[in-house]
């Protein structure tokens, strides 16, 4: 079994200001009740956060970033001054989205990038799941829109 917590930090900031989000995902019961101070994974929504945020603030050596970026991971490696102990990886995770479910929403896709950059659950596993909890709110259609948009941007991230 699995345990996991999720919860955004919202500030007083104004609407469409950088926001982040947490997850926690364990084998044993989770008791804390905080934000992520030493993230293994850390996942960028939108690019432009980059030259914003030290998106790498208490990664430890090994940790993973995922962003969603038209640029390569090394370009992304070089702008952000991660060191070859942490992992990099891209997916033009908006560009997937227009094509698959024709919104430029990134949400998605990036599940499908981070499956593939942690093999935290498989892919198999979280399509059921979206087949299951989305088909009791959406059409076929859309359902499996979001399907095609995890499977492609777990085809198409790349590492560098």
């Amino acid at each position: 079994n699995q345990y996991f917590q999720a919860f955004p930090e919202y500030g007083p900031e104004r609407m469409g200001a950088p926001i982040q989000a947490f997850t926690r995902i364990s084998t044993e019961p989770i008791t804390l009740r905080c934000s992520v101070q030493n993230p293994e994974v850390v996942v960028v929504l939108d690019p432009s956060l980059l030259s914003v945020v030290n998106v790498l603030e208490g990664m430890k050596p090994g940790g993973i970033i995922i962003v969603n970026s038209p640029d390569s991971a090394e370009k992304i490696r070089k702008e952000i001054n991660a060191g070859k102990e942490i992992k990099v990886f891209t997916v033009n995770a908006t560009r997937v989205a227009i094509d698959t479910i024709g919104k430029p929403i990134p949400n998605t896709p990036m599940i499908g990038a981070f499956i593939k950059a942690t093999e935290i659950v498989t892919l198999e596993n979280v399509t059921e799941h979206l087949k299951k909890s989305f088909g009791k709110k959406f059409s076929k259609e859309i359902v499996d829109g979001n399907i095609e948009a995890v499977k492609r941007a777990f085809e198409e991230v790349t590492s560098g």
